[in-house]
Parts: structure tokens; C-alpha cells; sequence
């Protein structure tokens, strides 16, 4: 598989990532190729990589570095098992720099595999190496991004569920859709829903059925109130559609149903194991420290920045990694100042959660946000620049083992003296 033996030279070597081989290229200092092959995606294809890596010259004192079009997965993490630096190259950037290489279009993945090699050897301060983070860290990425995704998937069911209320059962929606903590997702509604899912079927509930199934729901306060309420909303006069259509639509909504349980069922164990297992790392103290960032946001935001204090120099690459930070494009006399569109979405969404709640626990939070309401902000720009002050913030006291200071991140207004 080797050409040539140089364990002389600075070497550089790309995979070209897929299902069910890998192309690996070893390139010098000159972009000389001096091993290429194609490998396996299983433990047998990974000792073969090491082994092409050791006979040019890899070896643990001077592990030669990686460039892949991927950031997670077994490789990746068999790769940083060996302590070598990996960088993951976005595809979106290798596909420019494949017309640096040929202008043709032309595109194989052995050359693939070369031009990932080229990347790191001729621009790699321009891409960022993977995060050293701890396994901590890595196992509360892991469970905070399923948590998410996991909310984002019952947020997407319980959009189906109102459109589908919407067409055949508005009683439900008067019953549910606006009731703080949750709405359509509270344990009360999926539980009466499920047991009523025509609006026939709402209308024949009698007053010990709803307080049963309330109580099956977990509730145990103002029973004989709610009770009362959902009779007068189930038996009000409603437009329906014809009893087969209905029934029809009943069925669709129990299926509906069973996803969304499951959903609400997932989100509410992921945030727990989140919850745990960020509560034993050293930096959920610093973390939780911040006004509006709680247990389970403060898990996604380490999730999202991890623990390796070499990852972002300063606070601006960290602001600019959350997308808080805008950019700047400036030509000739023309200047203009955007929203950054390029960014850890994940991180990003936890912005106006953060921004928000702070406004409650902080009056050096609320004055600067309504300082720049004032100044002309919308109110997504004023939370958007909260954020990007939080995250300076953050950033220094992560750097410095301190915890978030009021005083100091937002000092108190000079009085004038009488």
C-alpha cells in the first residue's frame, strides 16, 4: 500500500469517508503522495490504516495528523484514541478546495482522499482541530443533542396534532392548546386525548371519567375546576365533519398520539441522564452560575463548547462559533453589518432561552437589554447581543475558574452626587 518509507518528513494524511470503505492518501511537505490505499469500515480496514501509517514513518512520539470528512462516529473515535490530531474538514470547504485541484469537476475518492491530505498540510490554521474534551464532556454531548433532538421531534408531532385538531376536533384546542407548561403536550391532554380522540367521544365523557383521567395524569390540584371547565368545552356546539370522516380522523389522531407519548417520554428521560451526568463535571458549577442558564440549558451549552480550553482562543472565535457575533462585509466604500447565518445551531438555539430567562434573574441583564431596546434594537437583535455578552463572559470565567460576578459583568450605573 506504501510507496516509499519517510520518516524524515512532516506528514499529512486524508480519509475520504464512507459507508463501507475508506480511501486514505499520505501526502509530504512538497504534497508528494507517499501511501494511498483503501481501507475497510471495521476494526480489521482501521488496522490496516495504522499500519500504512507506520511504515511511513508514523509512530506515538510523532503521530502524523488526520483530516475527515466527519466528526463523530467509530473511526473518529479509534482515531482519537490515538492521540493524534484530527481535523474534520466541513464537505461543504473540501468541495472548494477541489476546484484549487483540478477545474475540471473531475472528482474520484482517491483524489478525494489526497486533496484532504493537501488541506491540512498547506492551510491547516485555517480549520479547526477536533476538541480535546474529556469522555465526560463527550457523553453529555451524546445526551444533551438526543434530549434536543428529541424536543424538536415532539415540537414536530405536536405541530401535526393542532393542524389535524384543527380539521376535525376544535374542543380539544380550546381545552389544551393554550394552557401554560406545555399545552397540547401535558400529561393531562395526551391522557384525555387519548381516551377521547373524536370529538363524539369528548362530548360523552361524564364528570368521573375526566377526574379519573386527570388523576391517571398525575394531577392532584383543582380537580373539580378543570373538570367543570373541559365538560362546558367538550359539550359546546362545534362544526363537524361527517361521523365516517371523523372517526377517520380519530384514528389518525391515536396514532399521532403514540408518537407524541413516546417523544415526551424520550425528551423527559434524555434531560434527566443530561441533568445527571452534567451535574459531575467541574465546570457546571461556573456554568449554573450565569443568571437564565439552568441545569438542562447549561448541559447543551457545554455540550455544544466542550471543556478543552484550547478550542477557542479568545471569546470572539466563541462568539463567532454561536453565531452572536455578526459579520462584517466591507468593499470599496460599501460597509455592511449582518446576522451570521454560519453557526452552532445547537448553541445558538439555546440564545433566546438564555437571553430570556436572565431578564427575570438580573437587573444588570434587564437594563442592558432594555438599554438596547432603546437604542432602536428588535427585540430578537437585544437578545441576540445579551447572548453575545454572556458568552464573553462565560468565556472568561471558564478560563479563570470563576463564577459568574453580577457586580462585575454588569456594573451599577454612576449616581450623580446632589
Amino acid at each position: 500500500m506504501s510507496d516509499r518509507r519517510s520518516e524524515n518528513l512532516d506528514l499529512y494524511c486524508g480519509i475520504d469517508w464512507a459507508t463501507a470503505h475508506h480511501d486514505v492518501a499520505v501526502v509530504d511537505t512538497d504534497g508528494r503522495v507517499v501511501a494511498r490505499g483503501r481501507v475497510g469500515n471495521d476494526a480489521a480496514g482501521f488496522a490496516q490504516l495504522l499500519t500504512l501509517l507506520a511504515e511511513v514513518g508514523d509512530g506515538p512520539e510523532h503521530p502524523i495528523p488526520v483530516a475527515i470528512e466527519t466528526d463523530r462516529g467509530l473511526w473518529v473515535a479509534a482515531l482519537r484514541a490515538t492521540g493524534r490530531v484530527i481535523y474534520p474538514i466541513n464537505p461543504l470547504a473540501a468541495s472548494r478546495y477541489r476546484s484549487r485541484y483540478a477545474v475540471s469537476g473531475a472528482k474520484s475518492d482517491a483524489t478525494d482522499a489526497v486533496l484532504l491530505a493537501n488541506i491540512i498540510r498547506t492551510d491547516p490554521d485555517a480549520h479547526r482541530s477536533l476538541p480535546a474534551d474529556t469522555e465526560l464532556a463527550q457523553a453529555i454531548r451524546v445526551l444533551a443533542r438526543a434530549q434536543q433532538d428529541a424536543v424538536w421531534a415532539r415540537q414536530q408531532i405536536g405541530n401535526q396534532i393542532r393542524d389535524l385538531l384543527k380539521d376535525f376536533y376544535p374542543a380539544a384546542l380550546a381545552a389544551f392548546a393554550e394552557l401554560p407548561s406545555g399545552g397540547l403536550a401535558r400529561a393531562d391532554a395526551r391522557t384525555i386525548l387519548a381516551a377521547a380522540p373524536t370529538p363524539a367521544a369528548a362530548a360523552k365523557l361524564t364528570p368521573v371519567r375526566l377526574r379519573r383521567l386527570l388523576a391517571k395524569a398525575g394531577r392532584r390540584r383543582n380537580l373539580d375546576r378543570d373538570v367543570e371547565r373541559l365538560r362546558t368545552v367538550f359539550t359546546d356546539t362545534y362544526l363537524h365533519q361527517p361521523p365516517v370522516v371523523e372517526n377517520a380522523m380519530g384514528i389518525q389522531l391515536t396514532a399521532l398520539l403514540r408518537q407524541f407519548e413516546a417523544a415526551c417520554a424520550a425528551a423527559d428521560e434524555l434531560a434527566e441522564a443530561a441533568i445527571a451526568h452534567f451535574e459531575q463535571h467541574p465546570d457546571a458549577a461556573i456554568i449554573t452560575s450565569f443568571p437564565g442558564l439552568g441545569k438542562l440549558t447549561g448541559a447543551r451549552v457545554l455540550a455544544e463548547i466542550g471543556d478543552d480550553r484550547t478550542r477557542f482562543a479568545d471569546a470572539r472565535g466563541l462568539k463567532a462559533f454561536a453565531g452572536s457575533a455578526p459579520i462584517t462585509r466591507a468593499s470599496g466604500k460599501k460597509t455592511i453589518v449582518l446576522h451570521r447565518h454560519i453557526k452552532n445551531r445547537r448553541l445558538a438555539a439555546v440564545g433566546p432561552i438564555w437571553a430570556l430567562a436572565s431578564l427575570r434573574a438580573s437587573t444588570g441583564a434587564r437594563r442592558h437589554f432594555d438599554a438596547r431596546r432603546v437604542n432602536g434594537d428588535w427585540n430578537r437583535q437585544a437578545q441576540r447581543h445579551l447572548f453575545n455578552k454572556f458568552l464573553g463572559q462565560l468565556h472568561h470565567c471558564l478560563h479563570t475558574g470563576q463564577p459568574y460576578d453580577e457586580h462585575r459583568a454588569f456594573p451599577p450605573p454612576h449616581t450623580l452626587a446632589a
